[in-house]
């Protein structure tokens, strides 16, 4: 590990006499190689200024050699702010992930220049008045499972686009094909036939298309095999039209049922709830927010879509084909997803299987 002396760069004190036991609080403005310190007083006094590398280690010696014991250490949400804010609690730091969008207002109306100086000086001034919206960070075993929930996803989207270039190229040359699925590939090589140039230029597409199958099975298998073996997954797959992927992705979204406080909550938490705009004798009730992650979101309703269309007779799906027979397939849908994410926070804290009649619900 390097010097302090050798990364702590611009730092500039302001030199306030501080009382013993005085309050202080910090902010940071995070950057992928340099954060800027800012700490201020009870009053709101500049303490220190210093810009650092983006190292909690580096951060804490920094705050520990100049006596700086911050009340709160506050940083925006972003890509590299869930492991700082970690590795700073573990090192003994009252670290604080605030919502970055709901601080960007009172950043925006504090300064009149925007630069990583003031931004600093800001969240510094919002730990020291407590205005700021907290973010939940989540635990390292489910951000792990998002990840490879991440890279299955974006493979599955990889896979996707070869197939649409595919379909785009023949396109051009007068063939189309409707087939989906395994026989993807057998259809593209038995309507280019014998053309030498369209199997110079599709081939290698195809070819990539066959490894990134097999490496979504390969993370298949693993989704599978580790929501087999959770305890939480396992109870949540009794839900029919929710399978491995469903299930293992809202335990990892969720993470901690005990930060919801109501189970019906957690449909506003994955923006399945409607938008509104209210003002004087304007009341609007619009489509949903698509707030939060947008990746549980359309497992949900793919989750819904399965248990309208197939599967066993239940309560909740009755009261789904209901909904859909006066308001329309799609908004049952969306209705149900919301219902689903509802239930299974309830489950998950509760323990209990699915119910599938109003008499075991009673019971």
């Amino acid at each position: 590990m390097p010097g302090l002396e050798g990364l702590a760069m611009a730092c500039q004190l302001h030199a306030p006499a501080l009382e013993d036991g005085a309050m202080l609080y910090c902010g940071l403005d995070v950057s992928l190689k340099q954060t800027a310190l800012c700490v201020v007083d009870g009053d709101g006094r500049v303490v220190r200024e210093a810009k650092l590398a983006t190292d909690p280690e580096v951060i804490s010696r920094f705050l520990g050699e100049n006596e700086l014991g911050c009340e709160r250490i506050g940083l925006e949400s972003g890509g590299t702010s869930s492991w700082l804010c970690l590795e700073l609690r573990r090192l003994g730091r009252p670290a604080v992930c605030i919502d970055a969008r709901h601080a960007a207002a009172a950043l925006q109306a504090g300064f009149r220049n925007k630069n990583d100086r003031n931004d600093a000086r800001g969240i510094a001034d919002l730990m020291r008045v407590r205005s700021y919206r907290e973010v939940w960070i989540k635990s390292q075993e489910s951000q792990r499972r998002g990840m490879l929930l991440t890279a299955r996803g974006t493979l599955h989207g990889q896979r996707v686009a070869l197939e649409n270039t595919i379909r785009g190229l023949l396109r051009l040359e007068g063939i189309h094909f409707p087939t989906r699925g395994s026989r993807f590939a057998e259809d593209v090589l038995e309507r280019i036939g014998e053309s030498d140039a369209l199997h110079l230029i599709i081939r290698p597409l195809l070819e990539a298309r066959t490894t990134i199958m097999r490496q979504i099975l390969a993370l298949d298998r693993q989704i599978i095999a580790t929501a087999q073996h959770d305890p939480v997954c396992r109870l949540l797959m009794t839900i029919p039209g929710v399978g491995a992927h469903t299930a293992l992705s809202f335990k990892a979204c969720v993470d901690d049922p005990a930060r919801f406080q109501r189970s019906r909550t957690v449909g506003a938490h994955f923006g399945l709830t409607p938008r509104q705009y209210s003002s004087g004798e304007v009341n609007i009730s619009g489509r949903i927010s698509k707030m939060g992650d947008r990746g549980m979101r359309r497992l949900l309703y793919v989750a819904a879509n399965a248990m309208m269309t197939r599967g066993r007779w239940s309560a909740l799906k009755a009261w789904a084909m209901r909904l859909a027979k006066a308001r329309g397939a799609r908004r049952a849908k969306v209705a149900l997803a919301r219902r689903l994410a509802v239930t299974m926070h309830a489950m998950w804290r509760s323990g209990e299987p699915f119910r599938w009649t109003k008499q075991a619900e009673a019971a």
